[in-house]
C-alpha cells in the first residue's frame, strides 16, 4: 500500500527564492540529555496552551528559545479570547508558563484571518461536529464548501473509525480541486485530530491547498494581497456572491394626450390665427378653495342627564254640586 509523507515534515528547509516554504515550529538548538529535556518542555507547554484556549481557536504555537528568554507566539482565530479583559488572561497565561519552565517567558499573539482555509481548525471544526453526532459526510461537505469559497484551491478531508457506530471501522474521505503534495512550492496545509465519541475515537486529517510560492519567494497570501491592492485579477471572494437578475428592458410610454375642455359651463368657439385650431373662451370659473383642514378629534362630552322632577301631589277629589231646589209654580 501506498503511505503518506507529513506534507509539512516534506517541506521543511525546501526554499524558493529566499523563502523556505514551511519552517519549524520550534527554534533552538541543544545537544545531549538538554536536547530531550527542551523537547519534553515545548510538549508540555503546547498541550497547556492548547487546553486552556480551547475556545479560541489555536492552531498552532512556536516557541523560540534564546539565552534567558522563551517567546511563545500564539497563532489563535479569536485572539480577544487569548487577551482577556485588559490583558488579564494572557498575564495570568505568562505566569503559569514561567512557574512551569522556571525561565523568563514572553508570550506574543498573532491573528489568523481566515480560519475557514486553516487545515487544524478545519479538521477540530469537523471534530467537535461529530462528537455531537452530525453525520460524518454532512460535516465533511460543509468544511469542504466552506474552504471553497474562503480562496483555497484544494481541499481534501478525511475521517476514519467507527462512523456512524458501526461495528466495522472504515475510512471516508472528500476531495474538492487539487492538492498536489509532491510539489515542493505548493503551499500545503495539515492538520489532524480526534473526536471523541460514545463509541470510540474517530481520526480527522485535513489537507489545504493555498497555492504555490513564486520564483521569488513571495506566498499565495503575499500575491492575493497585491492583486487587491492593484486592481488585478482576483481570486475566490471570501463572501458568497448573490445572482442579481437583469433588470427588464423599459417599457415604451406613450405621448401624453391632451386633456379635452369642458364646455358644460359655456364658451365661445374661435378659429386660430395661422393653424386653423379651435380655442375656447370659456366663461371664468372661481379656483376652487381647498378643502379646510380636519379638526383635531375632541374629547367626547359626556351626556347631560335632566335633573329629577319632583313627584306630582294627588289632586283633592271635588265634592259633589247639591242639586237646586224648583220653585213652586
Amino acid at each position: 500500500m501506498g503511505q503518506k509523507v507529513h506534507p509539512i515534515g516534506f517541506r521543511l528547509g525546501v526554499k524558493v527564492g529566499d523563502r523556505s516554504v514551511k519552517d519549524w515550529q520550534g527554534r533552538w538548538f541543544a545537544e545531549g540529555q538538554e536536547f530531550a529535556d527542551l523537547l519534553l518542555e515545548d510538549v508540555q507547554v503546547r498541550q497547556h496552551i492548547m487546553t486552556r484556549m480551547i475556545d479560541a481557536g489555536v492552531s498552532k504555537v512556536e516557541i523560540e528559545r534564546s539565552a534567558n528568554m522563551i517567546t511563545v507566539t500564539i497563532h489563535a482565530a479569536k485572539p480577544g479570547i487569548v487577551i482577556g479583559k485588559s490583558g488579564v488572561k494572557v498575564e495570568e497565561l505568562r505566569r503559569t508558563l514561567e512557574a512551569m519552565t522556571s525561565k523568563r517567558i514572553r508570550v506574543t499573539i498573532q491573528e489568523i484571518r481566515q480560519p475557514e482555509i486553516d487545515a487544524f481548525l478545519v479538521a477540530r471544526s469537523i471534530a467537535d461536529q461529530l462528537e455531537k453526532r452530525v453525520a460524518f459526510r454532512r460535516a465533511m461537505k460543509q468544511a469542504v464548501q466552506r474552504a471553497q469559497r474562503f480562496g483555497a484551491k484544494g481541499v481534501r478531508v478525511q475521517v476514519s473509525g467507527r462512523l456512524g457506530g458501526s461495528e466495522m471501522s472504515r475510512r471516508e474521505w472528500d476531495r474538492w480541486g487539487r492538492v498536489p503534495l509532491h510539489t515542493l512550492r505548493a503551499d500545503i496545509d495539515y492538520g489532524q485530530t480526534e473526536a471523541r465519541t460514545t463509541y470510540g475515537i474517530i481520526g480527522v486529517k485535513v489537507w489545504v491547498y493555498r497555492g504555490d510560492f513564486t520564483p521569488d519567494g513571495r506566498s499565495p497570501e503575499e500575491v492575493t494581497a497585491e492583486q487587491r491592492q492593484s486592481g488585478g485579477p482576483r481570486g475566490p471572494r471570501a463572501t458568497v456572491r448573490a445572482e442579481v437578475p437583469e433588470a427588464a428592458a423599459p417599457e415604451p410610454v406613450a405621448p401624453p394626450v391632451p386633456a379635452e375642455v369642458d364646455y358644460s359651463l359655456g364658451g365661445v368657439f374661435e378659429p386660430g390665427d395661422d393653424s386653423g385650431d379651435l380655442s375656447t373662451r370659456a366663461a371664468a370659473r372661481p379656483p376652487e378653495s381647498a378643502p379646510p383642514p380636519p379638526m383635531p378629534p375632541s374629547a367626547p362630552t359626556p351626556p347631560i342627564r335632566p335633573a329629577p322632577t319632583p313627584p306630582t301631589p294627588p289632586t283633592p277629589p271635588t265634592p259633589p254640586t247639591p242639586p237646586r231646589p224648583t220653585e213652586p209654580s
